[in-house]
């Protein structure tokens, strides 16, 4: 169960980074953004997609962040483990992952946080990662713009 007084103990400040890892060689790099969040004052959260947490070292980044890392939607009437976000970022974010955000596609939890994020108005920054061809389809550009214009 998260307690804000242990944050506190910790040592963080209330402003909490939540950072998506999708599935993509990039992510096995997560830990350094981590680590620049964590230098700038951040209580770093660490999220992956399903294919996202097959490139991450989980055990790292819980140390590193002393939280867990989350990848599904807990079981209903679990309490929360993670403090709720100040914003976000999508890092890698596949063209998978940005064409069902933009859709309003919910089916895991990295996504749901994002569609709740959007809507809740929080920060969202996004990098996409992919290969040249992928990043060339049309819907996926469109995607990246209506992002974009979203705030």
């Amino acid at each position: 169960m998260y307690d804000a007084g242990t944050d506190r103990v910790r040592g963080y400040t209330a402003r909490v980074l939540y950072i998506i890892a999708c599935g993509s060689p990039l992510a096995r790099n997560v830990g350094r953004l981590v680590a620049l969040a964590q230098d700038r004052g951040w209580n770093v959260c660490v999220v992956t997609t399903p294919d996202g947490r097959k490139f991450v070292d989980v055990p790292a980044l819980a140390a590193q962040t002393t939280h867990p890392v989350r990848t599904n939607y807990k079981n209903p009437g679990d309490p929360d483990v993670l403090p709720p976000p100040d914003a976000i970022i999508v890092a890698p974010a596949t063209v998978n992952t940005v064409n069902k955000w933009a859709a309003g596609i919910a089916d895991t939890l990295a996504l749901g946080l994002l569609v709740e994020g959007q809507g809740r108005g929080l920060p969202i920054v996004v990098m996409p990662y992919t290969n040249s061809a992928m990043a060339a389809h049309p819907v996926f550009r469109d995607n990246l713009t209506r992002l974009r214009g979203w705030g």
